[in-house]
């Protein structure tokens, strides 16, 4: 109970009006405000002394040591289970934990008759299990509070896990029953093929989705061509069968991390390892090879303008990591974004392509720098979005400042990744963002899995920033004329009969490369 005084109560004093004087009655005594009769017929009132500073130490309390400025993470640790799986974990001194279960497995895995799989198994994600149901496996999580999500890529799928570390065994335990033991009823399965048929709909309004998947289904030959978004005829042949043998097939543990951040590594072993020791086994697969060939894409809809991708392969992907590192920084370099909005690493008002671009040209709605880099390629380009009848003048734009980071010529008074500061501010971009984005467990948990699973290691953040760090201007030209060497990709969705055709746009970049 609070007791309050207010300054109208003590008679005599002018100017209080309004004050108020408060303790708590289980912290402090009740102040007995006093008003003596003094000389001239006033009063006056003695005010209590102030409250001690909130710096200052009471009695009986000792005062804990101050924490440091910085924190280092602990060191990622790994254990390999005889059956070949690897659990992973770096200890941190948050009181949350993210734990995830990540397979090497995706649509470059699919067949023919089994395309589709990978998108409605993560629509399948955490839903019935052998041993619960949806209903309970949901109460569960509630319980501890915690947040479950699944991602599908083209070569990795990754479920996880988040809630605080004194809940570590309950997430164990219901992470590796949801992705081993699922159930695939099938209502369950016909309800989430409905789901996915609509956001199949909702992706015709997104025409950069659209150009992404037809970049790579036109520019490469092999399981890099297979959609990751499904299309409404591969789910109507999904069943529970296929779906069962797709995972059968694929999640074994050679292929399999369980990645934690925030959890000791011998708890983590102690859950996680009855749990998993008697996954199967099997051969290690290697990831199917593809062939970048380049083409052309067009599809007709509308949409009130057109959209367009132009594209490029940079062999090597992950595994040159040079020439990964340098791609990254190119596309920052490049940025862009969209004509009403700013902001963001790399697509704010200082990226190239806004500055060059979406600045100087008003009939432009979008223009940026896109890359999806995999193990053994990567692939590089822009996409823009603007009116059928601009078209053709923002294709000849994206293919001069294409050229442009190739070169050390200028174009419009503004020169190239020869400047030096540029790149530098790009590069300090990145190692922000990959700091950042490190601190949250969630990252941290799917940048242990998706390492290993991709070299087989964790390597420290320090690796990645000294690569970055050393990336040159003269590392973006050589990077930029090796994309431009390879066959163009060519996409277009909306009005395209204004699109030029794909040998125009073609020797218009050879021949300002010549130039």
């Amino acid at each position: 109970m609070d007791t309050c005084i207010s300054g109208d109560e003590i008679t005599g004093v002018v100017g209080f009006t309004h004050l108020y004087y408060c303790s708590v009655a289980y912290l402090l005594p009740t102040i007995v405000m006093v008003a003596p009769v003094v000389a001239g017929g006033g009063s006056a009132s003695t005010l209590p002394p102030p409250p001690p500073p909130l710096d200052f130490p009471l009695k009986g309390i000792e005062l804990q040591p101050c924490l440091p400025d910085h924190i280092h993470p602990g060191k990622t640790k790994i254990t390999t289970l005889s059956n070949g799986i690897k659990i992973a974990s770096e200890a941190s001194s948050n009181p949350g934990t993210s734990i995830g279960l990540y397979v090497k497995s995706g649509s470059v895995y699919e067949t023919p008759a089994s395309l589709g799989v990978t998108r409605l198994l993560e629509h399948m994600a955490f839903k019935s299990t052998t041993n619960r149901s949806h209903l309970r496996l949901v109460r569960e999580v509630e319980a501890i509070g915690g947040d479950v999500t699944a991602c599908a890529s083209r070569d990795q799928m990754g479920y996880t896990c988040e809630a605080l570390k004194t809940y570590v065994p309950q997430m164990v335990e219901l992470l590796v029953d949801s992705v081993r033991n699922q159930a695939f009823l099938d209502w369950e399965v016909k309800e989430q093929i409905e789901k996915a048929k609509a956001e199949i709909a909702q992706h015709a309004n997104n025409p950069e989705a659209l150009l992404l998947e037809a970049v790579h289904s036109v520019g490469y030959s092999g399981p890099l061509a297979n959609p990751l978004l499904a299309s409404q005829g591969s789910l109507n042949r999904i069943n529970s069968t296929l779906l069962e043998d797709f995972v059968a097939a694929n999640y074994i543990a050679p292929r399999m991390v369980l990645a934690a951040s925030g959890v000791e590594h011998e708890e983590l072993l102690k859950y996680a390892e009855p749990l998993l020791s008697d996954l199967p086994g099997g051969t290690q697969v290697e990831e199917p090879k593809s062939v970048y060939v380049g083409g052309d894409h067009r599809v007709t809809a509308d949409t009130g303008g057109t959209s367009f991708a132009l594209a490029f392969e940079l062999p090597g992907g992950w595994l040159k990591e040079k020439k990964a590192m340098t791609l990254m920084v190119l596309q920052m370099l490049m940025g862009g974004g969209r004509s009403f909005s700013f902001g963001g690493p790399g697509k704010g008002v200082y990226s190239r392509l806004y500055l060059r671009v979406l600045n100087e040209y008003p009939e432009i709605q979008s223009f940026s720098a896109f890359s999806s880099i995999y193990n053994h390629t990567a692939i590089f380009g822009i996409q823009a979005t603007t009116g059928s009848d601009f078209v053709s003048k923002a294709i000849d734009i994206a293919a001069k400042e294409l050229i442009a980071v190739a070169t050390e010529s200028v174009v419009k008074g503004s020169p190239v990744p020869g400047r030096s500061g540029e790149v530098k501010q790009r590069r300090l971009i990145i190692l922000n963002v990959r700091v950042v984005g490190l601190h949250m467990q969630l990252v941290a948990s799917e940048d242990i899995g998706t390492q290993i699973l991709t070299f087989g290691e964790r390597r420290p953040v320090e690796y990645f920033l000294k690569a970055i760090d050393e990336v040159t201007p003269e590392d973006i030209n050589s990077i930029a004329k090796e994309l431009l060497s390879s066959p163009l990709t060519m996409a277009s969705h909306g009005d395209v009969r204004n699109v030029p055709t794909y040998d125009s746009v073609k020797s218009m970049l050879t021949e300002s490369k010549e130039d």
